[in-house]
């Protein structure tokens, strides 16, 4: 299975961008623990953003919490990520995980989210 993350593009700081995650194919596939954020800004190492268990705890990064909400539909297997009042030092690369209950996990590709100050 293959993970597409979508709803990057260029805002202006304290805007919002909403990112979707969906896999290629939603049958056949092992079950999915934890549905996860991740981003990776320039000469950054890649970090956790938000992460929603299968039973709906949600952990949040301390520089996102009170600004994104991670949210996720078991029955599509997607995840989304609103973030609002967006910083300059939220630009990065977004990637979407999920981890699996048995197995190992799957990574999207990636979608690139700009913040201009």
């Amino acid at each position: 299975v293959q993970l597409q993350a979508s709803g990057g593009g260029y805002v202006q700081a304290g805007g919002s961008l909403r990112l979707s995650c969906a896999p290629s194919r939603t049958r056949n596939i092992n079950t999915i623990g934890s549905m996860n954020w991740y981003r990776q800004a320039p000469g950054k190492e890649r970090e956790l953003v938000a992460s929603i268990a299968r039973g709906g705890g949600i952990t949040y990064a301390d520089s996102v919490r009170g600004r994104f909400t991670i949210s996720r539909d078991n029955a599509k297997k997607t995840v989304s990520l609103q973030m609002n009042s967006l910083k300059s030092e939220d630009t990065a690369v977004y990637y979407c995980n999920f981890a699996f209950v048995m197995g190992p996990g799957v990574w999207g590709r990636g979608t690139l989210v700009t913040v201009s100050s």
